[in-house]
């Protein structure tokens, strides 16, 4: 049971990446599942949460309108499209998930207790 984020790199202000996720060794579906990230010297900060349903999400404010979240159950993968970034989304991005059931508490799945290893993304000129 793993989760694995790729898709960061290096970008310049204002440019977009979008960020996966790949699930093993379980449904990611059944699971409210997001995405949290944390720059050097800061604390953790939740970016994005998607119900079990798909039918709610939640998003940062510092993020909202920029950032959206998805999911292809075909392909057990999660998404972060990032848009319109800045100096300040510089960070280790990680995807989590949370086995107490589909919710979301806030930018969290509810419960989280599985994320795997980051990618970082960078924005700079």
């Amino acid at each position: 049971v793993q989760l694995q984020a790729s898709g960061g790199g290096l970008v310049q202000p204002g440019g977009s990446l979008r960020l996966s996720c790949a699930a093993s060794g379980f449904t990611l579906g059944n699971y409210a599942t997001g995405w949290f990230r944390q720059a050097p010297g800061k604390e953790r900060e939740g970016v994005s949460c998607l119900s079990s349903s798909a039918q709610l999400t939640f998003y940062a404010a510092s993020v909202n309108g920029r950032f959206t979240i998805s999911r292809d159950t075909d392909k057990n993968t999660l998404y972060l499209q990032m848009g319109s970034l800045t100096p300040e989304d510089t960070a280790v991005y990680y995807c989590a998930t949370g086995t107490r059931g589909g919710a979301c508490s806030g930018t969290y799945p509810d419960g989280m207790n599985l994320w795997g290893k980051g990618t970082l993304v960078t924005v700079s000129s």
